[in-house]
């Protein structure tokens, strides 16, 4: 809004102009997940290349008709957030998800994670991990069958759940075997499908930082406190829990380190509140981890967090320059 004043034009915020925009900070992140994307495709064959182009496809489908039906504009879905949402889908869930799971995670997760609340900058959760956290109820077996990946790098060892056809996590945690650190950084273990090859999320997860599109504080505060916590389980009792090392490079770990937890809408505002997200939601997972009846605990953290955002804003928020408490009247 523009109102001409006697020679001075009155607008409405914001009043800096940035060259930024989400169409450009999503489709970023789009190419950063891409050396993940494509070295999935390699471990576990072109049927996950089909998996993306179905969850895409859904996705701005499901977008479309929810935009539709609410008498707004469609064309929202140039923003790029539902290409963001259908990508992680995917890569949280197994190799062998059916199509047909697929999709109604993806509708799930538009509808449910983003377009129920009002669309992109409204939502409470992570769409993607409605989507999976649904999924997790409704195929509950489809949603533990793991593939082992292809030797795409047959220099390393044979990896441990080759023998166990457990998930790293799982064998740790429930049979007392320990997947070798170059297998997790480099993709050879089973698990799902974006979460393998912690080396190409650290990779992109380098590039968001050089370009300023994450936050440091949630990054630190969440890893940090993964490995804190579990060096301090480890030492005390190495037999039965496994390294700090092995917990940072397993599981969706890395994922969510750089592409969940960093959330702009989901996620607090504040540096202290993002220090607190991500310390909590490392809390959650170490517990979870350690203690839980799930080997895997980084997608429920990440849901019991972002309900806490909005007080975690509330307690955490700046106070503006100048700004003196008002005192009661005598």
């Amino acid at each position: 809004m523009s109102t001409q004043v006697e020679g001075f034009v009155l607008t409405s915020s914001p009043h800096i102009a940035a060259p930024s925009s989400t169409q450009r900070i999503m489709f970023t992140v789009v190419l950063t997940l891409l050396p993940a994307v494509v070295m999935s495709v390699f471990y576990f064959g072109m049927r996950v290349l089909g998996l993306y182009v179905l969850s895409i496809a859904v996705c701005l489908a499901t977008e479309v008709v929810c935009k539709l039906l609410r008498k707004r504009s469609p064309m929202s879905i140039t923003d790029g957030s539902a290409f963001v949402t259908a990508i992680l889908l995917v890569m949280v869930l197994p190799p062998a998800i059916s199509p047909i799971a697929l999709a109604l995670g993806a509708v799930i997760s538009i509808f449910l994670g983003k377009e129920v609340f009002g669309g992109i900058g409204y939502n409470i959760f992570n769409p993607a991990l409605v989507g999976r956290a649904f999924l997790s109820a409704a195929y509950p077996v489809q949603i533990t069958t793991w593939t082992q990946p292809n030797r795409f790098f047959s220099f390393l060892p044979a990896s441990v759940d080759a023998q166990t056809q457990a998930t790293p996590l799982a064998a740790a945690r429930f049979e007392g075997v320990v997947e070798n650190i170059p297998n997790l950084l480099l993709g050879q273990t089973g698990g799902s499908i974006g979460e393998t090859g912690a080396a190409f999320l650290i990779l992109g997860g380098i590039a968001l930082f050089a370009l300023k599109l994450i936050r440091w504080q949630n990054v630190l505060a969440f890893l940090g406190t993964v490995f804190v916590l579990t060096g301090i389980f480890h030492l005390i009792d190495p037999e039965t829990y496994a390294g700090p090392v092995f917990h940072l490079f397993s599981g969706g770990l890395m994922l969510a380190a750089f592409y969940m937890i960093t959330d702009i809408v989901t996620t607090p505002y504040t540096p202290i509140g993002n220090m607190i997200f991500g310390a909590g939601v490392g809390l959650l997972v170490v517990l979870i981890r350690l203690f839980g009846g799930f080997s895997e605990g980084v997608g429920f953290a990440i849901l019991i967090m972002n309900a806490l955002t909005p007080i975690i804003n509330r307690y955490t928020n700046l106070k503006p320059f100048g700004y003196v408490a008002p005192t009661e009247a005598a």
